[in-house]
C-alpha cells in the first residue's frame, strides 16, 4: 500500500514509469501466466473426463450385481415359499 501511496506522492515522471513498465510487462506476464495454466487446466479437465467415465462403467457393473443379488433372493424366496405350501 505504501509503495502505490509513495508513487503517487512524487514526481510525475516516477509514476508515469512505473505506469508505463505496468503496461509493457502486464501482457507478457499475462501470456506468460496463459502459457501455464492452459495445460495445467487441460489437465484437470482431461482428469475429470477420465474419472467421470470410470465412475459409469462402476456404476454400471454396480447395478448388474444388484440385480443378480436381487433376481437370486427373488429366486430363494419363491424356492422357500414353494415348499412351505406342500
Amino acid at each position: 500500500m505504501g509503495f502505490f501511496e509513495d508513487a503517487f506522492k512524487g514526481d510525475t515522471m516516477k509514476s508515469f514509469a512505473i505506469g508505463l513498465g505496468a503496461v509493457v510487462i502486464g501482457p507478457a506476464l499475462i501470456g506468460a501466466l496463459a502459457s501455464v495454466v492452459k495445460p495445467l487446466t487441460k489437465a484437470a479437465i482431461k482428469g475429470a473426463l477420465v474419472l467421470t467415465a470410470k465412475a459409469k462403467v462402476a456404476m454400471a457393473e454396480f447395478g448388474e450385481v444388484t440385480e443378480d443379488i436381487v433376481a437370486e433372493a427373488k429366486a430363494e424366496l419363491e424356492e422357500s415359499q414353494g415348499d412351505m405350501e406342500v
